[in-house]
């Protein structure tokens, strides 16, 4: 049994990848938001030209995943993604795209492949989400998740995307109450402090937000690398990317930043 959980198996578990392109020059990787699956991102394989091969992260605990208990830190997020895709990081260039939580996700793998293995993402698209050093992302850290009363949390997720719509059963809303908790426990064990001289990064960033969203800092993203930065305002609150307009945006915007990275 052991040896059967190879390389593939770890794959198939952890990423999604509807529209396989072995030819493609870049993979672009998704991790989604908190309490997020992998559906909308998977589809997003259509939308790019068969220069680039989309994957999405599957953390455990949901969706094909769902017996697993959820990780207990970021750094056994980062661990498990790093191992099953290390392989394809080495192979060809990969960018990262994240949304809110997604975002630190894809912040921390991108640093600890960096610091562990000298690999970059060609690109970092940051989706609502606050520099992981700046005093805006305190809050996020420091809230104490056991005082959150499940209701405030449903109102709070229903006011973000009319969540209601889409969970018909009380099985099904408890269970994203309990992820959405689960990540924002994941998330408060990211600890990041930006180095005095040095660095991490040197590709190009782009950071992605919608316009009625709680404006997000920014700025601070400068620190973090030397490459060139940009910043896009969406029409649309904190999930503006499930706009189809919006999200035909994002995508050409990647692919274009893609094709012009001369690979």
């Amino acid at each position: 049994h052991i040896f059967m959980c190879g390389f593939s198996l770890g794959m198939d578990k952890l990423v999604v990848c509807p529209y396989k392109r072995p030819d493609a020059l870049c993979r672009l990787i998704c991790f989604p938001w908190a309490g997020g699956g992998t559906s909308r991102f998977a589809q997003w394989g259509e939308f790019f030209s068969s220069s680039v091969e989309v994957f999405t992260v599957r953390l455990p605990g949901r969706e094909s995943r769902f017996e697993e208990p959820f990780a207990k830190d970021m750094a056994t997020v980062v661990n498990e993604i790093t191992s099953v895709l290390l392989k394809e990081f080495q192979e060809k260039p990969f960018a990262f795209f994240g949304h809110s939580f997604g975002s630190y996700v894809s912040f921390a793998v991108a640093l600890h492949l960096k610091e562990k293995y000298g690999l970059e993402p060609l690109h970092l698209f940051l989706s609502g989400a606050h520099a992981p050093h700046s005093e805006a992302f305190l809050p996020l850290k420091t809230v104490r998740i056991s005082d959150i009363k499940d209701e405030e949390l449903w109102n709070y997720l229903e006011s973000l995307r009319g969540t209601s719509a889409l969970l018909h059963s009380e099985d099904m809303r408890k269970h994203l109450l309990h992820s959405v908790r689960e990540d924002l426990r994941v998330l408060q064990t990211l600890s990041f402090e930006k180095p005095e001289r040095n660095v991490p990064f040197t590709c190009d960033l782009t950071c992605f937000n919608g316009s009625e969203d709680k404006s997000n800092d920014l700025e601070a993203w400068y620190d973090l690398t030397t490459g060139d930065i940009s910043f896009y305002e969406l029409p649309g609150g904190h999930l503006y990317l499930l706009e189809p307009s919006n999200e035909i945006f994002l995508t050409k915007h990647i692919s274009k930043c893609i094709e012009n990275a001369g690979l």
